[in-house]
C-alpha cells in the first residue's frame, strides 16, 4: 500500500502552501511587496497495466491502463507582479511607481538590486538612497540649502535652493524592467536580483514605452489580497487534514490485514 507515502507528499506540499501563505500575510502592509502562491505538480506514476495492452487473442486491447500516482510535489514559488494601491505619504522623497518597472540600487559590492520600494532617504551626504543606506542609480546628491526635492513623472530629479524660483536639475531616476519578472531572486529589505532565468534589465527612463509614471509623495502598497490569502490559508488547512486522514485510514487497514490469521 502506497498512500502512507503519497499522503505524506500531500502533507508536505500543504506545509509549502501554508509557508507561502503566511508570508504574505505577513507582508500585507510592507511598501512594493508582491504576493507569491506555490505551484505544484504531480509526481511519475507507477504504471500496473498499460494502456493499449492486449488483453485476448483477436486482438483486443485495453481502453486506459491502470496508472497509480506517487504523490505530488512542489514546483515553484510563482510571484504575483500585479499593482499594488498606491498611498498618499506627503514625504517628498517618497517615489511610487504606477506601471511596470524597478528602481535600480547599487549595492556596496558593486552589484545592482532592484526594488519596487520607493521610500527613500537623503543621507548625511545628501544622498538618495534607500533604508539600508544604498544609493539609488544614478547618484543623486541634493545640495545644502535645499528648501524642496521635486520628483516629476518621467525621474527627473530638481531641488529649489534657498530663494532661487528657478529649479536645479539633480538627475534622471533610472528604471528597469525584465523579460521575466517573476524569475527574478527576492533576497530580502525589498530588493531583488537578477538571474538567468529572468534575463539582463532593460533600463529606461519611467513613462517610455514599457516603463510606469511615478508619483512623488506616494508609495505603492502591498497587493496582498487579505481575504482570499486567509479562504487559502484555510483551504490548505482543509487539504492537510484529509491528507493526514488519508495516513491514519491507509493505517488502520494495514492493522487489519496484518490482523487476519
Amino acid at each position: 500500500m502506497k498512500a502512507l507515502g503519497i499522503a505524506a507528499t500531500g502533507m508536505l506540499a500543504q506545509q509549502t502552501n501554508v509557508d507561502v501563505i503566511s508570508n504574505n500575510i505577513a507582508n500585507a502592509n510592507t511598501t512594493g511587496f508582491k504576493s507569491s502562491r506555490a505551484a505544484f505538480q504531480d509526481l511519475i506514476y507507477e504504471s500496473l497495466e498499460r494502456e493499449g495492452a492486449l488483453t485476448a487473442e483477436d486482438g483486443s486491447s485495453r481502453p486506459t491502463g491502470v496508472d497509480i500516482g506517487l504523490g505530488v510535489q512542489t514546483a515553484g514559488t510563482v510571484r504575483l507582479n500585479t499593482q499594488g494601491g498606491l498611498v498618499g505619504t506627503e514625504n517628498q522623497t517618497d517615489v511610487a511607481i504606477d506601471g511596470k518597472g524597478f528602481f535600480v540600487v547599487n549595492l556596496p559590492d558593486g552589484n545592482q538590486a532592484y526594488t519596487r520600494d520607493g521610500a527613500f532617504q537623503l543621507s548625511a551626504e545628501g544622498e538618495l538612497v534607500n533604508f539600508q543606506g544604498f544609493q539609488i542609480d544614478p547618484g543623486v546628491v541634493v545640495p545644502d540649502n535645499t528648501v524642496s526635492i521635486s520628483i516629476s513623472a518621467t525621474g527627473t530629479v530638481s531641488a529649489y535652493v534657498e530663494d532661487d524660483p528657478v529649479p536645479v536639475e539633480l538627475g534622471q531616476l533610472t528604471m528597469a524592467t525584465f523579460v521575466n519578472e517573476g524569475g527574478m531572486k527576492a533576497m530580502g529589505n525589498n530588493m531583488m536580483m537578477a538571474t538567468v532565468a529572468s534575463g539582463d534589465p532593460v533600463l529606461g527612463n519611467a513613462g517610455d514605452a514599457g516603463y510606469g509614471l511615478l508619483h512623488q509623495g506616494y508609495l505603492e502598497q502591498s497587493n496582498v489580497n487579505i481575504i482570499q490569502q486567509i479562504t487559502d490559508l484555510i483551504s490548505a488547512q482543509r487539504a492537510y487534514e484529509m491528507n493526514s486522514k488519508a495516513i491514519e485510514t491507509a493505517d488502520q487497514m494495514l492493522s487489519t490485514a496484518n490482523q487476519i490469521k
